[in-house]
């Protein structure tokens, strides 16, 4: 029979060997993407460029490295935006038709664009992404306006994320959601809603910017603070988490989408593409993503959130 003391020894020496092996495996990192926008803070001031020496970035609170910073400029910038309307719209959307199909024929012409509506939890899309105005154009209808015929608006966007139009992993994928963010399988308001946080992993793990404009639709709640106020601040929670604006003007409808129209292509022109790599994470995932910038007098909009891959 083996002594205590004996045992205890053997043990011990098993478990210095175990830590030992495990210091000696190489560190494993994890790398990722992101899309920073960097605006002067006053508009009438030139644009601001940005150095990648001057970005400090914290991804799961630990100290990330640079590995690419492009500015997203130019012909050679790959762009798929989807307009994403909810069908449950009420039909005053078509005061908008104007500065929909302007905001369509304005956009620069290496930006490949399709409409897509929410219908029953699904993103439908009228049509294949096109960098033809009138191809683009030639989807845009009256939602059908039937109360909660959308399902959830994150439901939608979680199918757009998971089934994109394209394949292209290169390409800046941006989302411009018409909805008034009322998440009909969860009527009350919480930041945890488990619909709107599937939506936003959806999200980002696609590298989706989601932008939003609100407007109301058919049924009763959007006549209620939740409608006015609750449903726009989970609207908000999507739009920062992934790097994207939520546009809205408080209680109502806007008078014109002209405005915010101009305001996200001022956006998409003052963006950059940020590659990094992070400290090995236990396994592949969404993080948090904290970014500094050591310049002065400029706005930053960054996303919360970013997808982690393991290196190969």
């Amino acid at each position: 029979m083996k002594k205590p003391g004996m045992v205890l020894l053997a043990a011990t020496e098993v478990l210095l060997m175990a830590v030992s092996a495990q210091a000696q495996k190489p560190a494993v990192q994890g790398y990722g993407r992101a899309v920073v926008t960097i605006l002067p803070k006053h508009s009438q001031e030139l644009p601001v460029a940005v150095r990648s020496g001057e970005v400090r970035i914290k991804v799961d609170g630990k100290q990330a490295r640079i590995t690419g910073w492009t500015p997203l400029r130019g012909a050679n910038t790959q762009t798929q935006l989807v307009l994403l309307i909810d069908d449950s719209a009420r039909q005053s959307l078509g005061t908008q038709w104007s500065y929909i199909k302007n905001f369509v024929e304005e956009m620069p012409h290496h930006t490949q664009m399709a409409i897509a509506y929410m219908e029953y939890g699904r993103a439908v899309l009228s049509g294949p992404l096109s960098s033809n105005p009138a191809v683009v154009l030639r989807g845009l209808h009256i939602p059908a306006n039937f109360a909660y015929g959308n399902a959830s608006p994150y439901f939608c966007l979680s199918n757009l994320a998971k089934h994109w139009p394209s394949q292209n992993r290169a390409a800046r994928r941006v989302v411009l959601m018409i909805t008034d963010g009322v998440d009909e399988y969860y009527l009350r308001y919480n930041p945890e809603d488990p619909y709107v946080l599937a939506a936003i992993h959806d999200s980002v793990r696609a590298g989706l910017i989601v932008y939003a404009l609100y407007w109301r639709n058919r049924g009763f709640v959007d006549g209620t603070g939740y409608g006015s106020y609750d449903g726009q601040s989970l609207l908000e929670e999507v739009t920062q988490a992934t790097g994207g604006e939520n546009f809205w003007i408080g209680i109502g409808d806007p008078v014109t989408f002209s405005p915010f129209f101009r305001e996200l292509r001022t956006d998409l022109a003052h963006q950059y593409e940020l590659r990094f790599a992070a400290p090995h994470i236990s396994k592949p995932g969404v993080e948090y993503l904290h970014l500094k910038v050591i310049a002065p007098a400029v706005k930053i909009i960054t996303p919360q959130k970013v997808y982690v891959r393991a290196a190969s």
